[in-house]
């Protein structure tokens, strides 16, 4: 059990954190959350005794060990990618190396041997002598093979890297394990792995992730901080999301009697616990659910971006026909060949490939800004385009304020108020309007870059890795408007909870041409027939 203790953190006049009490305990997984800046990582640092709070304390149970995924990608550089991961368990590789060293002694004698055959026996109650079979499972379910276990981690990419550390941090079966965005740098075959991997693990999950569909596979609570406090909810994201909205809403509606009120949640609560079945966690969540006091269920302080795509018109029934595609990248290698497509009004595509730098350049050709190396496209006469590109470093190059910087993009409506109002909607109020677009976040350029397209109000949108940088929040806002949107979509994202909600239509981009299937995205990398199908193209 890790317990926390009155815990305050403040940095300036700034709180963080007021006297906030919790428990960690038994085999739950704990997904925290909170708005940008609320302090997630920060409070997992404090968990971690990486850093102290101003007052309070937590305190882990004699005996009990943590383990936190590590942030620090050079820490293990001159050790082997299997090294690096058995240290992840620090009692038993201390135990190696005094085992190491007693045995390279050159004068061993009698007594050495008597304090070797005891270290033998602690080796051999830690399971130490499957320590290395075991750590190249956990590395192999990472996707590392096995020709790379012994290479120096100074010699890894830096993708790879974060795979070792998150197989250290996995590894030992540790009591309490800390993870903060677990799935950055993972394919979806990897995030799946771990999905399984966490649902099997046993002891205490505290984990941090702007991944919705990773928070609702393995959470079975959320904690929430809020009101510079952290509460815990029972269920998956999703579940907090929604009960969250729904006691907004309630408290918004100042007539609606209370014993209506009561009623409504309660349903709410008994119609989740009976959509629970179809989750992985489903028996424990059930029941969980089942017991959830309706007072529990409190409306969040979080603001949402408001994100709506609107069309200027209609688009007639030709939108884009796509004829035998071909790029290369810039050392002549072939990106794709023979991307042939038609997209129908009302198409809403997602893009995947292994190598999303295809996507990318397929994207860039279809919006004008570079050139295929061969085949050609054409839009309809009535279509009307807008583009978010992965990259937006090129879109803040001037000292504009924001006002200044999204007046450019608003071709009939240049009025400080409707600007500023628009802004409002993205989150900018008061004198952040007059910051300079140079010195904004990652979050805060693509927010700008999503007003930029909503007011092109284009029938036609080109979205690449949209989900970049933002938060829960404006990722859950992002979702809604790109499924209510009344056009047609092509896109590209890692978020699953995107593509299995808003696409209708799944094309992959193959170097030697793509497969093109009109059904869900679940549907799609689960359906055996078209999995044997994409094993096909990606042999060709």
């Amino acid at each position: 059990m890790l317990n926390v203790n009155n815990v305050t953190l403040q940095f300036g006049k700034r709180v963080l954190f007021e006297d906030v009490n919790i428990k960690f305990h038994g085999e739950r997984c704990y997904g925290l959350i909170g708005a940008n800046g609320a302090g997630k990582s920060t409070f997992l640092k404090i968990l971690s005794d990486e850093m102290a709070p101003n007052s309070g304390n937590v305190s882990l149970e004699s005996g009990k060990r943590m383990s936190v995924l590590s942030q620090d990608h050079f820490t293990f550089d001159e050790e082997t990618v299997l090294n690096t991961v058995i240290q992840g368990n620090k009692p038993l590789w201390e135990l190696m190396q005094k085992k190491e060293a007693i045995y390279m002694k050159e004068d061993f004698n009698e007594e050495d041997g008597l304090i070797a055959a005891n270290l033998e026996v602690q080796f051999e109650e830690m399971d130490g002598w499957n320590s290395e079979s075991d750590a190249a499972n956990l590395l192999s379910g990472l996707g590392i093979t096995t020709e790379d276990h012994y290479t120096l981690m100074k010699d890894m990419e830096g993708a790879t890297k974060v795979r070792v550390l998150l197989a250290q941090a996995l590894f030992g079966n540790p009591d309490i394990l800390i993870l903060d965005e677990p799935t950055n740098d993972l394919d979806l075959k990897t995030i799946s792995w771990l999905e399984d991997f966490l649902i099997d693990f046993r002891n205490t999950v505290i984990v941090v992730s702007h991944d919705r569909h990773f928070l609702d596979t393995v959470c079975t609570n959320i904690a929430d901080i809020d009101f510079k406090r952290i509460k815990q909810y029972t269920g998956n994201y999703t579940f907090w999301y929604e009960s969250s909205q729904l006691a907004l809403r309630q408290r918004q509606s100042a007539n609606k009697k209370a014993e209506d009120k009561r009623k409504e949640l309660q349903d709410f609560i008994s119609r989740f616990a009976a959509n629970a079945s179809k989750s992985k966690q489903a028996t424990s969540r059930k029941k969980m659910l089942e017991k959830i006091n309706v007072d529990d269920i409190q409306a969040s302080s979080r603001s949402y971006p408001a994100i709506i795509f609107d069309q200027n018109r209609d688009a007639g029934d030709q939108i884009l026909e796509v004829d035998n595609l071909s790029a290369n990248d810039d050392a002549g290698n072939v990106l794709f060949q023979n991307v042939t497509f038609k997209l129908n009004r009302g198409d809403k595509v997602s893009l995947i490939s292994d190598d999303h730098r295809a996507i990318t350049v397929l994207l860039e050709i279809l919006s004008g800004n570079q050139q295929a190396t061969s085949g050609s496209f054409s839009f309809g006469q009535t279509i009307s385009s807008a583009y978010l590109p992965n990259e937006n470093a090129d879109f803040f190059q001037s000292d504009d304020n924001l006002m200044d910087w999204l007046r450019e993009y608003s071709p009939d409506n240049k009025d400080e108020v409707f600007v500023r109002g628009f802004l409002g909607k993205m989150l900018f109020s008061g004198e952040e309007v007059f910051k300079s677009s140079t010195v904004l976040s990652g979050g805060e350029k693509v927010r700008c870059m999503l007003s930029r397209m909503m007011l092109q109000q284009a029938n036609l949108l080109f979205m690449d890795e949209p989900t970049n940088h933002l938060d829960l929040e404006s990722i859950q806002a992002l979702n809604n408007g790109m499924r209510d949107f009344k056009g047609t979509m092509i896109f590209s994202s890692h978020d699953h909870t995107i593509n299995q909600t808003v696409a209708n239509r799944i094309i992959e981009v193959f170097p030697r041409g793509v497969m093109d299937k009109m059904v869900e995205f679940d549907e799609y990398i689960a359906d055996k027939k078209i999995t044997e199908q994409r094993t096909k193209m990606a042999a060709k």
